[in-house]
């Protein structure tokens, strides 16, 4: 079974669960893997300093969990 991803996943743990993340969080808006923060930040943590809200952050996990 895959592990879920959630808002306290790490954003390299992301892309280590779901490969795809790097293209879904960049058509969102987010370079993750670029910034030097990915191996510091959890996603919730990196999708609130871009300015998502609790509602975008719950859509945008959804889809990484697809």
């Amino acid at each position: 079974m895959k592990k879920q991803i959630t808002k306290d996943t790490g954003i390299i743990e992301v892309i280590d669960i779901n490969p795809k993340a790097v293209d879904i969080l960049a058509r969102e808006g987010m370079g993750c893997i670029g910034c030097a923060m990915a191996h510091f930040e959890t996603l919730g943590q990196g999708l609130e300093a871009h300015g998502f809200k609790k509602k975008e952050i719950e859509r945008i996990i959804e889809r990484l969990n697809k």
